[in-house]
């Protein structure tokens, strides 16, 4: 390990305690200048790293640089962290990872994404250190695990993660949008790598997207009124590497036991489309109907404007406002 990583992680353990330079030389077994040119890169490196004669070195835990050891020591089971500046997805790294990568469950994160991807083939907005991207790679599936589940699990999580840190409560738009203040703050997309042999799934990709904050400048015109910031507005200061760990934590908890199906109950509590009027297109028919429930396949009920009920597995739906609603 590097001087750099080694002092980092000294002032991670132990956020907003000073620690001396003689202090932190010692225990490493380094010099003192070899301490203040560490320190010096990190600050170069984004690391919020404050001083002062009397007291030593501290990290403000507020610090907002992706960190494996930070991220690492709030998991409740340990995971193999990989974290790069840039990449095309999240998704597409963690697929050639997987070629290399034959066992055990790993997460990728990414300061941004130059080809972010969403569901049905959409692109997804992902400016640098804005929001937090990455991708759980589940390996050695159970055959208990209903592929079908994984999705509304995550959605799940990330809400539960985000109500864990601050004050906001997140909605799930169906299947798994989830919505603050009737604004997207973020997007999961879920793959499955088949098993040729076995025709079974073998690996899962489970990719989570969440805008933190808003670079209102540069924010596609089309976006604009659609998708907002996790911490726009809140006084909460949370770092991506809080809430990665915060949502890998809860996503494992509900993993654990996901045949129970008893985390739907919690989908359900903050699926905002439940009661509503919707429009989806379905084999290149559209059709409007009330959505009525969630069945424990994460299934979408909709009682049809026909009362013919139809259950939606995947796709697109829009919430019809009511005329004079604009």
């Amino acid at each position: 390990m590097s001087t750099k990583k080694q002092v980092l992680q000294m002032l991670e353990v132990n956020k907003n305690v000073p620690y001396s330079g003689q202090t932190i030389a010692d225990q490493l077994g380094i010099s003192r200048t070899s301490v203040w040119k560490a320190i010096r890169a990190l600050r170069e490196e984004g690391y919020q790293i404050e001083s002062s004669t009397n007291s030593g070195y501290r990290l403000s835990s507020f610090s907002d640089v992706l960190n494996s050891e930070s991220i690492s020591q709030d998991l409740e089971e340990p995971l193999s962290i990989m974290i790069y500046e840039q990449v095309d997805s999240t998704n597409a790294e963690a697929k050639r990872k997987l070629d290399e990568i034959k066992e055990g469950d790993f997460l990728i994160l990414a300061d941004e994404q130059t080809s972010g991807r969403g569901r049905l083939g959409r692109s997804f907005h992902s400016p640098t250190k804005t929001g937090l991207y990455m991708s759980l790679v589940l390996q050695e599936i159970p055959q208990s695990v209903d592929p079908t589940l994984v999705t509304t699990a995550a959605a799940v999580a990330v809400c539960q993660a985000i109500e864990e840190l601050t004050d906001v409560k997140p909605q799930i738009k169906w299947v798994n949008d989830i919505f603050v203040n009737g604004q997207k703050i973020c997007g999961i997309l879920t793959e499955g790598i088949l098993s040729l042999e076995t025709q079974t799934i073998q690996s899962i990709i489970l990719g989570i997207g969440v805008n933190m904050t808003l670079d209102k400048e540069n924010i596609p015109v089309e976006l604009i009124k659609k998708i907002g910031g996790l911490l726009e507005g809140q006084e909460a200061q949370v770092s991506r590497n809080q809430l990665a760990s915060a949502i890998i934590n809860r996503y494992y908890q509900i993993y654990e036991k996901i045949e129970t199906r008893e985390f739907l109950k919690e989908y359900r509590k903050r699926c905002f489309v439940l009661g509503k009027e919707i429009t989806f297109t379905k084999n290149k028919e559209k059709y409007s109907g009330i959505a009525k429930a969630v069945d424990d396949q994460g299934g979408l009920v909709v009682r049809l404007n026909s009362n013919q009920k139809m259950v939606l597995s995947y796709g697109e739906i829009s919430i019809r406002m009511k005329e004079g609603n604009g």
